[in-house]
C-alpha cells in the first residue's frame, strides 16, 4: 500500500485567499496532519461554513461539503452519525461559529460525538468587509470599524468547556509544526474536540497582525507560547472530585488570562465521558457494523427499498 503524503490532500487549482491570510497556515497544517495520521482522502470528510474559512474544504482533497450559515456542526454531526468510520472535520470562522452558529456549538457538546471542530479566529467578518466578529474584545477598533466595538468578546475556550467539549485546544495559524500536532491530537481524541486557531486577517484586522503575534514591535519575542510543561489537562475515568475541580480551575485560569504570552496547546482532555457512538452501541448493538450509511436505500434500478408510508401516517395531521 502506497504511503500517504501531503500531496494526496492538495488540489490542483488556485486559491483566492488574500496574501498573508492565516487561513493558508491552517490549511497547510491540516493537510500535513491528515497525511501524518496515515488517513486517505476517501476516509476524510471536511465540512466548511460561511466566510473566508468556509472555502477551506475546497482546498482539501477529500470529501468536501459547503454548508449553510451557522449550520456547520449539524451537517458534520449527521455525517458522523451516518458513517462512524469516517474522520469528520468541521472548519469554520469565529463569525459563523460564535454568532448565528452559537446555539449549535453549545448543543453539540451534549453528545460528545467523535469529530473535530477547528475554529478560525481572526476577530472580524473577513468576507463581508471587516465587521466586528463575536470574538473581538470590547473597545477594540480595527481599521474597518468606524467606532470601537460596543460589545464584549466571547471566549471560545470557556464556551466550549461550559458546553461539554471533551478536548479543547488553542493554536496559532503560522506555528505550523505546533498546529499539526494539535490537529492530530484533536482527531485522535475519542470524543468531541474543539481547536481554536488564532489567525491574522491582513486585510481588515490591523490590531492583531502577523507581525504583532511575532512580537516584531518588541524585539521579536512572540506573543504566544506553549502552556507550561507542568500543566495537566487530562481527566481519566475515576478521577476524584478534588483533582477534577483543581484541573478545571487551572483551565479557567489559563483560558481567561489577559497577560501575555497567549497560551497555546491542549487545555482540556476529558477521557471520562463516553462518546455518543459508545452510548448508541449500548442501545443499538449493531450500530457500528450496520450504520445508516451502509443500509440500502434503493435497488439496482434506483427504486427506493424503504417504505415511508408508516412514518408518514404516524406524523400526518388529521
Amino acid at each position: 500500500m502506497a504511503t500517504v503524503t501531503v500531496k494526496d490532500f492538495q488540489v490542483d487549482y488556485p486559491n483566492d485567499w488574500c496574501p498573508g491570510c492565516g487561513d493558508f497556515g491552517i490549511l497547510n497544517a491540516l493537510q500535513q496532519a491528515l497525511a501524518g495520521l496515515g488517513l486517505r482522502p476517501h476516509e476524510v470528510a471536511v465540512f466548511g461554513g460561511i466566510g473566508c474559512s468556509g472555502k477551506t474544504q475546497y482546498y482539501v482533497n477529500a470529501y468536501d461539503i459547503h454548508t449553510l450559515h451557522g449550520r456547520l456542526l449539524p451537517y458534520a454531526i449527521g455525517a458522523k452519525l451516518a458513517n462512524p468510520a469516517l474522520t469528520v472535520i468541521a472548519v469554520g470562522g469565529d463569525g459563523d461559529g460564535m454568532a448565528i452558529g452559537a446555539g449549535h456549538f453549545v448543543n453539540a457538546g451534549r453528545g460528545n460525538l467523535d469529530l473535530t471542530y477547528i475554529l478560525f479566529n481572526n476577530e472580524v467578518y473577513g468576507l463581508t468587509k471587516g465587521q466586528a466578529s463575536p470574538t473581538l474584545p470590547l473597545g477594540a477598533q480595527t481599521k474597518s470599524l468606524p467606532e470601537p466595538t460596543i460589545q464584549s468578546g466571547i471566549n471560545p475556550l470557556m464556551l466550549a468547556m461550559a458546553s461539554g467539549y471533551t478536548w479543547i485546544g488553542r493554536g496559532y495559524a503560522f506555528d505550523i509544526r505546533g498546529l499539526v500536532r494539535l490537529i492530530q491530537q484533536a482527531i485522535r481524541h475519542p470524543g468531541l474536540a474543539f481547536l481554536e486557531v488564532l489567525q491574522p486577517c491582513p486585510t481588515y484586522n490591523n490590531l492583531h497582525t502577523k507581525a504583532w503575534f511575532a512580537g516584531k514591535d518588541r524585539g521579536g519575542l512572540p506573543r504566544y507560547a506553549p502552556l507550561e510543561p507542568s500543566y495537566d489537562p487530562v481527566i481519566l475515568p475515576g478521577t476524584d472530585e478534588a483533582t477534577l475541580q483543581a484541573r478545571m480551575a487551572a483551565f479557567i485560569a489559563e483560558a481567561t488570562r489577559s497577560e501575555e504570552p497567549i497560551r497555546t496547546g491542549v487545555f482540556w482532555e476529558n477521557r471520562a465521558v463516553p462518546s455518543l457512538g459508545e452510548r448508541l452501541v449500548q442501545r443499538l448493538p449493531n450500530y457500528l457494523s450496520e450504520p445508516p450509511a451502509k443500509k440500502a436505500v434503493a435497488d439496482g434500478h434506483g427504486r427506493p427499498v424503504v417504505d415511508l408510508e408508516p412514518l408518514l401516517a404516524e406524523v400526518a395531521i388529521r
